[in-house]
């Protein structure tokens, strides 16, 4: 819960009351009316993906979350298509997938926050919020008075995170941050593609996926410390930073042994075999995690490797992956991959085929666990999405509101959160601010 002075909102299980408005404005109920974060309201000035895939979680979990979006245009990937989501002529424009992908549970509230009166919403909006999330460059806001400094005296229980390409200091952080350049920056491509191909990118945009985890990660945190203490903070996340904390093992081999890690196709630079192998009829994974495994394997393939002591152990396997792994596929290509997969699986090998995503929709695990969803859209009818992946036993995520239009709810939510009556947003709207 946020922190109160009232322990009886604690002790009762009820929700805290907010810090009150200002003058003149009325306090407003949440969007969403249960969750974990039911009591967090969320300002999300970021578009594209890291941010928008930050604020989504939040929303999933309960939090009410405004999306400040450019009037006329919007995020940027509202534009990002195809694909598209079709809408019946004359109700709305066509809704790109992008878009959709990282922007349900949210308000669209169309704000020109580089006019006063624009700047002057949004840090009303600041002065009721919990968590404000940004990816502008460094020093954009400041320009505007949006900036923490600035929005933290107005509201010193702020949460505001800032996410952008190298972090707020340092040789690199005027430059802007595109996920593919970080993927050749921070070393991902360096170890992806085969040994003698060309350094390839992850098929997702993995390093803004990645920020947007990490952003949301570090929300919670300081939204349980200032439960504790009654404090906002500043959370400074730059793009390089979590790509290089994300090259896990890899980062620590080198830091290890001095030696730079290489391409390996889809090998593994410490488990061997654990690599794509070929079958009689296309590819299968086989994920040989330990020794037991290994033994397991040679048994049902009908080898005695686990007696030869170049590959008994992991480690001698590693060593000598060269002359194991051209023996091992020589032998997967003896059956197909459903007949290795189910030889294996009843041994208790980790194996698996190679899925299309077409493939991965129709998978019984990935149907059984419900990760594909749909959703009532105000324009298209309904919209497909890809569930949550958490799963809580008391607060699970929700999915309350399908990504909204470009603009949805701007009337609606100022006029309940800053109680502006009919005339004030015409003349804001006139004016080309909202």
């Amino acid at each position: 819960m946020l922190a109160t002075s009232d322990a009886s909102h604690v002790q009762l299980g009820r929700k805290p009351s907010r810090r009150k408005p200002a003058s003149g404005v009325k306090a407003a109920a949440p969007l969403a009316p249960s969750g974990a974060l039911s009591h967090v309201r969320v300002l999300d000035l970021s578009r594209v993906l890291a941010g928008p895939w930050a604020t989504q979680l939040l929303g999933d979990l309960g939090a009410e979350v405004i999306k400040i979006e450019r009037p006329g245009n919007g995020d940027d990937t509202r534009a990002y298509g195809p694909p598209w989501v079709k809408c019946p002529e004359g109700t709305d424009t066509d809704v790109s997938a992008y878009y959709l992908s990282a922007n349900r549970n949210k308000e669209s509230v169309t704000i020109d926050f580089t006019r006063p009166a624009g700047q002057a919403l949004v840090r009303d909006l600041a002065a009721q919020s919990d968590v404000l999330v940004e990816n502008f460059k460094v020093g954009t806001l400041a320009r505007y008075g949006l900036d923490y400094a600035t929005l933290a005296a107005i509201n010193p229980r702020l949460i505001y995170c800032s996410i952008t390409g190298f972090g707020q200091d340092g040789p690199y952080a005027e430059r802007s941050g595109y996920d593919f350049l970080i993927q050749g920056m921070g070393g991902l491509m360096s170890i992806t593609g085969a040994p003698d191909g060309t350094p390839a990118k992850a098929g997702v945009a993995l390093v803004d996926v990645m920020t947007g985890l990490y952003a949301s990660n570090a929300i919670l945190a300081a939204l349980a410390w200032r439960e504790r203490s009654g404090e906002g903070q500043y959370i400074d996340l730059g793009m390089l930073d979590v790509q290089v904390a994300a090259l896990a093992n890899q980062a620590l081999n080198y830091l290890t042994s001095g030696k730079t890690p290489a391409r390996l196709g889809n090998a593994h630079p410490n488990i061997v075999p654990y690599d794509a192998c070929p079958t009689a009829d296309g590819h299968m994974i086989l994920a040989v995690g330990n020794d037991a495994q290994f033994a397991r394997f040679c048994i049902e393939a009908g080898t005695d490797w686990v007696a030869d002591p170049r590959f008994g152990t992991n480690a001698a396997r590693v060593k000598h992956r060269g002359i194991l792994i051209p023996l091992v596929h020589e032998l997967t290509r003896t059956r197909t991959t459903a007949e290795w997969i189910a030889a294996l699986e009843a041994a208790s090998v980790p194996c698996g085929p190679i899925n299309d995503i077409g493939k991965v929709f129709q998978d019984p695990q990935v149907c059984h666990r419900g990760m594909k969803i749909e959703m009532a859209h105000p324009a298209s009818g309904k919209v497909s999405l890809v569930a949550s992946p958490i799963r809580m036993s008391r607060t699970p995520p929700t999915y309350r509101k399908a990504p909204p239009g470009l603009g949805a709810d701007t009337q609606e939510l100022l006029g309940r959160l800053l109680g502006k009556q009919a005339d004030a947003l015409a003349e804001l709207s006139r004016d080309g601010v909202i």
